[in-house]
């Protein structure tokens, strides 16, 4: 049994872990000969981790190290302790996996959210807030939220008529679509009208060329759960 960690060197007695920075990833070869795959990280890493492994052949079983400021899809998956897992597996237990879905938006790949409404002014402020005290946690967050909180409440009700906004949050599949909100992902495609378009995915911030959007389901990856 081979595992790789991705972003943190990680080390246990019994285990075989190779360790990585995510940047090398790319030439990193023969991912598929690992089983386990450790990605340390938020949400924004994991999306840019699965972006790169996806469309293997042969997917190996990925284990969540959060250490992210919020790590939504750890939280979706209860991910255990890094510790307790790889305790587990030293004594040769399974562990219990989840599939986590993925979706495609072009050639980008997200794991649960994305889009070009108030999600994006959000990140952008939070993102810009990053420093200092407000470096590590939520509290960067939280106080997007509140300063962003007038632009929101006259901003939301006519981002959901339009046709050229849109916001996708899985987590919130029981409301499958409220104007251009989407809990659920259908294949679809949006046209933004402009050829350079900033959006959120996952918590990151990216510059999509092309004014048309097409987005579907993209398979799904083992996630080790609780």
């Amino acid at each position: 049994m081979k595992i790789l960690s991705i972003g943190k060197t990680l080390h246990h007695d019994g285990l075989d872990i190779t360790s990585i920075e995510a940047s090398s990833l790319p030439e990193h070869h023969d991912i598929e000969l690992y089983t386990y795959v450790i990605i340390n990280g938020g949400d924004g890493t994991i999306r840019r981790v699965l972006k790169q492994l996806h469309a293997l052949d042969h997917m190996p079983i990925f284990i969540l190290n959060p250490t992210g400021s919020f790590n939504v899809v750890a939280k979706i998956h209860r991910a255990p302790k890094i510790e307790k897992v790889l305790d587990a597996l030293a004594n040769g237990e399974t562990p219990k996996t989840q599939k986590h879905h993925l979706f495609k938006l072009n050639d980008e790949i997200f794991l649960f959210s994305a889009g070009n409404m108030g999600d994006l002014q959000h990140i952008f402020l939070s993102e810009t807030l990053r420093f200092g005290l407000l470096k590590q946690g939520i509290l960067k967050y939280i106080l997007s939220v509140l300063f962003l909180l007038p632009v929101h409440l006259i901003m939301t009700p006519l981002m959901l008529l339009s046709s050229t906004r849109f916001f996708i949050f899985t987590p919130a599949r029981f409301i499958k679509k409220f104007g251009s909100f989407y809990g659920e992902v259908k294949e679809m495609t949006i046209d933004l009208e402009n050829e350079y378009n900033m959006l959120e995915l996952d918590g990151d911030i990216i510059t999509i060329h092309g004014r048309h959007l097409h987005i579907k389901q993209a398979g799904n990856v083992p996630v080790v759960t609780q």
